[in-house]
Formats: C-alpha cells, structure tokens, sequence
C-alpha cells in the first residue's frame, strides 16, 4: 500500500516514467529483434561445412529465444566465396564461415588458426586456441580488419587428397598442377608443383577437364558428397597439410558490440559448441563414406612414400619459418604456435600415438 502511494505521489511529480518501472533485464528482453547475415566461403547446404554453418545460425537463434535471427548465404548467394573476409569487415554482413588459410593475402599470420603442415591434431588446436593463449593472438590479428573471430568447426585430419597419377617420389610432384591452400599450397610450390587457389564449388569442374592434376579438399564425407572419385584414380593419405582445420566464424566487431552482454555471450559460446560439433560429426562419417569409396567404388586408397612425406616435412619447416618472419605480427603467432607445438607433442606422443599403436 505505501508502495503504490509513493508511486502515485512520484508519478505526479514527474520523478518516475514507465520505463523505469521495468527491470533492467525485462527491458533488454525479448521485444527486439535482430536480424544477422552470414555468408560462407562454402556451396549451400553443403555437408558438414555449409550444414556447419547451418547450424551455428540455427543455435544462436534458439539459445537467443528469437532476439538474434542469424540468416545463412552460401557461396555466391550474397558474396563471392573468397570475398567473405571483407564483406563482414565492411559490414556487408554481420558474420561470416570459412578457413583462415583463405586470408593470408590480408595478413600471413591467419594461416596459422586454420592449418600448419605436420602442426597440430585438432584437439591440439583447440588447445592452444582455448588454453594456450592462441585465441587472444588470433583477435589481435584481425582486430585492425573491424572482425572477431572464433573457432566454429574443425574437421580433424584430412587426406592428402585425389591424384591423376601415382605419386612414388617427390619428382612426381614436380609441374603437378593442384589446388592446396594456405601454407600446404606454398610447401608444393617449394617441392616443384603449382597451388592453384579453388573455392570448393570449382573443384570437380577443374579436375574432371584437367585444368587441375590433383586436389585436396576434406575427407572422404565431404569428397564423396562432391564426387571427387569421379574424376581421379588414387586417394592418398594422410593429410600432412592439415592434420586438424580449424573453420572460423567471423564477425563483425561494431555489430557484435552493440549486443548486450548475454547476447554476445551466446554467439561466443555457440560457436564453442559447433566446434566441437563439427569434429565428432567427421569421426564418425569420415570411415562409413571411406567404405563407400572403396567398396562401392573402388577407390585407390594409398599412402605417401615415407621419403616423400619426410621430404616435405623439411619443406614444411622451411616454408614456415620464412612466413613467420613477415613481419612482426605473424612472427609472434608463430612463436606462440611453436612454442604450444613442442610442449603438447610430447604429451601427445606417450598418450594419443602410444595409446593408438598398442590399439
């Protein structure tokens, strides 16, 4: 009763507005809607990438309640694949699905949140991104582009990818014409081949006329969903390029800014679970469409000569070592990279790979 006559009295006076009647967290609620772009580097729908994307909008709309609507654009919907960087830097959309590998002509050290040859497993990454002070780096490199990015997806280790011709020394390496991005891309450079930079939707169209010789692309869920053994002979494995590709989401810093808190907290945190999503989904498809493959279609599955994989691991190191020294941004996330590398390796070898021989 005292309440709702101190109300009256303060009304009168003009000291209390229908607004301040209403809890801070009421007033921040449910009443607004906001209306999110995305576009991806990857065909629409496309499984496991475009499916993983799918469902980082899908998740932050429901754990949002509604309040955040995020709308998916595949590859040339809204923006050319490679041009997702600056379309959610210029704030054409609000957030963006790719690989980072695809950005080194913005900055060289983006490569190295996405895949390093002979680096890191992806539960390796993840450790040095969530633990291992990588996250901080990776914000701080694209901090001067308006963009946040977080890890949305990691597809774990890939093949070596899909070849016209056997592959039984580094001469046959020589003049191979083969999409491979990123470092992976400059390592074949280095052994006599030429990378050729191919959005995914091109890939079959340029091997199956020639105007590839070979292609990596992901795995056996995703090269089967894209037909890749109708146009080569052999599968190699395994992916010394990428041994676990780590996807990001971009997103635009001011729009991300004007979220309230518990907003932010659930684009951030969606990303964390897709992420982990995405590993678990490959693991399990990877072997079911590698059984297709070989059975169904009678695939050459083989591995790299041991010579060949030695030779570009040294490759590796010189290549890396050169990016690292571009300047002075690339050569800090490298140092932090190496570092990480060196300690949880000799985790890995008498836990992980003594755990997996004895198997």
């Amino acid at each position: 009763m005292k309440r709702r006559h101190f109300i009256k009295a303060a009304a009168a006076t003009g000291l209390v507005t229908s607004a301040s009647l209403t809890s801070g967290p009421a007033q921040a609620g449910s009443t607004k809607k906001i209306k999110w772009k995305m576009v991806t580097t990857w065909p629409k729908n496309f499984p496991g990438l475009g499916t993983g994307a799918n469902n980082l909008a899908k998740l932050i709309t429901e754990m949002s309640g509604g309040r955040i609507k995020v709308k998916v654009y595949g590859a040339k919907e809204l923006v050319p694949p490679f041009e997702v960087f600056d379309a959610v830097s210029r704030g054409t959309a609000q957030m963006g699905h790719g690989a980072a590998y695809y950005w080194k002509g913005k900055t060289q050290a983006a490569q190295f949140f996405a895949a390093v040859p002979f680096g890191l497993t992806a539960q390796e990454m993840n450790g040095w991104l969530y633990h291992g002070g990588g996250m901080e780096l990776w914000k701080e490199t694209y901090d001067a582009f308006g963009l946040i990015p977080a890890a949305a997806g990691n597809t774990g280790v890939q093949m070596a990818g899909w070849f016209n011709k056997e592959i039984k020394s580094m001469s046959d390496l020589k003049g191979l014409k083969m999409r491979i991005p990123g470092l992976g891309g400059e390592v074949l450079k280095r052994a006599g081949g030429t990378p050729v930079s191919l959005p995914g939707g091109e890939i079959f169209t340029s091997l199956k006329t020639g105007a590839i010789d070979a292609t990596e692309w992901v795995g056996p869920y995703n090269d089967l969903a894209f037909g890749l053994h109708k146009a080569a002979k052999f599968y190699y494995y395994p992916g010394w390029h990428e041994p676990g590709t780590t996807l990001e989401a971009l997103i635009n810093k001011e729009a991300f800014e004007k979220l309230p808190d518990d907003l932010q907290s659930i684009v951030l945190n969606a990303c964390k679970v897709v992420n982990q999503d995405m590993t678990t989904e490959y693991t399990t498809r990877n072997q079911r469409a590698l059984d297709t493959l070989v059975n169904k279609h009678k695939v050459k599955v083989l591995k790299l000569p041991d010579e060949v994989l030695s030779k570009l691991q040294s490759l590796s190191d010189e290549v890396i070592n050169e990016v690292a020294a571009t300047d002075e941004m690339t050569k800090k996330v490298f140092k932090s990279f190496k570092t990480y590398r060196d300690q949880v390796k000799k985790w890995s070898d008498i836990s992980e790979l003594a755990y997996l021989k004895s198997r």
